[in-house]
């Protein structure tokens, strides 16, 4: 162990949530910082929705039919799900508790009413960020430069929003992404102090009796 490393101590992984109206920067944020952090990994959904040709299972989602769905879903085996323009997505509990029990961290790019969801399954392990844009004038701005969408798709994604946004004080943080280099660091020096957190550290408790230990046995 270097002196740069540190000790290792057995820690519990948290769940980061990232949630906005489109076009604020949510996205563009979690692919950063997966690509940053090796310890940070973006949860996987299952969905019903047919896979696309640029798309690989277990990679994007996980596909499955309608029934297995529901099945999940009634045994508990799903921490939030929803249904989207007639498709149906949903976290497995299974491989997040799995992450967290290994020390791994697990980011979620998901609305409000998921992030409901996962607070009522598992709030102690949750960590909620809320990316807002400097001005509803920018955020249609950004929509509008995606040359992605008509007209009224990006008036009514603009609406959808402000719903989102309405829900802002749910979260424990909430940033303003006028910049995205300062975003990013914003969001990072959260998850450093979250990892931090006494409660998900369970191998410290070892660790200082460890210290404890040592120091008597040099007065012996």
């Amino acid at each position: 162990m270097s002196k740069a490393e540190g000790p290792t101590i057995a820690r519990r992984g948290l769940m980061l949530v990232l949630s906005s109206p489109s076009g604020a920067g949510k996205s563009t944020l979690t692919r950063i910082l997966t690509a940053r952090d090796d310890k940070l990994r973006l949860s996987i959904s299952v969905t019903t929705r047919p896979r696309r040709h640029s798309e690989a299972d277990g990679v994007h989602y996980h596909f499955i039919d309608l029934k297995t769905f529901r099945q999940m879903k009634e045994a508990g085996d799903l921490l939030e799900s929803a249904e989207v323009h007639g498709n149906h997505y949903g976290t497995p509990r299974q491989q997040v508790e799995d992450a967290l029990a290994a020390g791994r961290d697990v980011l979620f790019d998901i609305d409000w009413q998921g992030t409901q969801q996962l607070a009522r399954a598992m709030p102690d392990d949750l960590v909620r960020v809320f990316v807002l844009p400097p001005s509803m004038e920018e955020l249609q701005a950004r929509l509008e430069r995606r040359a992605e969408d008509d007209p009224d798709i990006i008036a009514r994604r603009l609406a959808a929003g402000r719903d989102e946004i309405r829900h802002w004080e749910e979260y424990d943080y909430v940033i303003v992404n006028d910049d995205l280099d300062r975003s990013l660091h914003d969001v990072q020096a959260i998850l450093a102090a979250e990892r931090r957190r006494r409660i998900r550290q369970p191998g410290l408790a070892s660790f200082v009796e460890g210290l404890l230990v040592a120091k008597a046995a040099e007065r012996a």
